[in-house]
């Protein structure tokens, strides 16, 4: 085995010397990349199947490392946390044998195979069906598709969370570029109020660069919005005298309160939950209890933001949202929060864009009206393929390809009558 795989690496390691980008034919790049991803998915299945027997010979020990993981990390030149993910799939896999045949025939990459086997070693009777969402779906939507895979496995969602709750921190640290860097981690529910917080103030960042004639990354206004966040909160030497003076006269935690009042922002969240599921008190499998965008949550939680005066408002309306046909050109809000309910992300198969457009699957000055059932997620990228390039999404619902005017599975490529 080792001749073999030795005269691989060399016949391999000579392509790789030899290649020159340039001189490939342009017909001949995809195909190409592809041949290398598939070879890059065969070793990596063969480093995770191997990574579960170094661990358990303990040979790291004989180099000096601390842990299987600090070995295979300075090995293979990754983080010990990519490093210990590869061992908790190699380990789950010798129990998942659905996820190690399709990791053995280069079905699905190692961030795929990380993923999968994490959420189907809690529920081993997924493994098709995440199998298959691989095949299809974006990273990101594998990643919702797993979450909420394991969150229906687990035995105790209200324990999950509390623990969750309790392993909550931010921490902060400088890189090798001295830049400032922040990580945080939390439940769910407290990250959709952080990041519903900041989305206000990072429309205002937009809007205020568009003014200025400056155009950045939508992250470089995320970052802006922080720091405003920073200085809203943070109190200037005048905000402090005339606070004093404030709490001398009403005491300090009524003094408190009314600043946090001043300064509170208004949240918005879509909370994704089936009907029985909040009446029950937990969701079984396949049903939602969800916060749109960030994950799953436990239907106490669900409860506790109904108090919420934006998700209330939306469930005493009581509207059969599915059955509202708006004669204006776009969706009412009632139709925008129903989409935002049945399909959250773009709906080209691949992306995971969250900011779209509601494009009518059949043109709205044919029909005069706007129904659910005739409307597609786009983001924008894909809504100008539409609008001046002649692209269309395949014929169906849901996610689905997009394909240019010169694809036999373009709509208007159909038999002729």
């Amino acid at each position: 085995m080792f001749e073999g795989i030795r005269s691989i690496e060399r016949e391999l390691a000579g392509v790789v010397g030899d290649l020159n980008p340039n001189t490939v034919p342009s017909e001949s790049l995809v195909p190409l990349f592809e041949h290398f991803d598939r070879i890059e998915r065969h070793a990596a299945t063969a480093k995770i199947l191997l990574a579960r027997r170094i661990d358990e010979s303990e040979r790291w020990k004989r180099h000096g490392y601390a842990s299987a993981a600090e070995y295979l990390a300075a090995k293979a030149g990754s983080s010990v946390g990519a490093a210990k993910d590869t061992l908790a799939t190699s380990a789950a896999i010798t129990n998942l044998p659905l996820v190690e045949q399709a990791m053995r025939d280069g079905e699905i990459s190692e961030q795929q195979a990380v993923l999968i086997a994490d959420a189907a070693a809690a529920a081993p009777n997924k493994q098709h069906g995440l199998i298959n969402e691989a095949k299809k779906s974006s990273h990101k939507e594998l990643k919702d598709a797993c979450h909420r895979v394991k969150a229906s496995a687990d035995p105790n969602r209200e324990a999950t969370h509390r623990r969750l709750h309790s392993e909550r921190h931010v921490r902060t640290f400088a890189d090798k570029e001295g830049a400032w860097n922040l990580r945080a981690r939390g439940t769910a529910d407290a990250g959709a109020r952080i990041e519903a917080a900041l989305r206000l103030l990072i429309d205002e960042q937009f809007a205020k660069a568009r003014a200025e004639g400056r155009r950045e990354s939508r992250d470089a206004y995320a970052f802006d919005a922080l720091v405003e966040l920073a200085d809203a909160y943070g109190d200037t030497e005048a905000e402090r005298d005339v606070e004093s003076e404030s709490e001398s006269s009403v005491g300090p935690h009524r003094a408190i309160r009314a600043r946090r009042r001043r300064r509170q922002p208004h949240h918005l969240m879509l909370l994704r939950v089936d009907l029985e599921a909040l009446r029950r008190g937990a969701a079984e499998d396949g049903e939602y209890c969800e916060i749109t965008g960030i994950g799953p949550v436990p239907v106490s939680v669900a409860r506790a933001l109904l108090t919420d005066a934006i998700v209330k408002l939306v469930i005493t309306k009581g509207t059969d949202v599915l059955n509202v046909t708006s004669l204006g050109r776009g969706p009412n809000a009632a139709q925008r929060i129903a989409l935002l309910w049945q399909q959250p992300l773009c709906t080209v198969e691949g992306c995971c864009s969250t900011r779209c457009e509601i494009d009518h699957r059949i043109e709205f000055r044919k029909t005069k009206h706007t129904r659910l059932d005739e409307c597609d997620p786009l983001c924008k990228h894909h809504h100008d393929l539409k609008t001046y390039d002649g692209w269309k999404l395949v014929e169906g619902t849901g996610k689905r390809p997009m394909v240019p005017p010169d694809d036999p599975r373009h709509p208007d490529n159909g038999p002729e009558p």
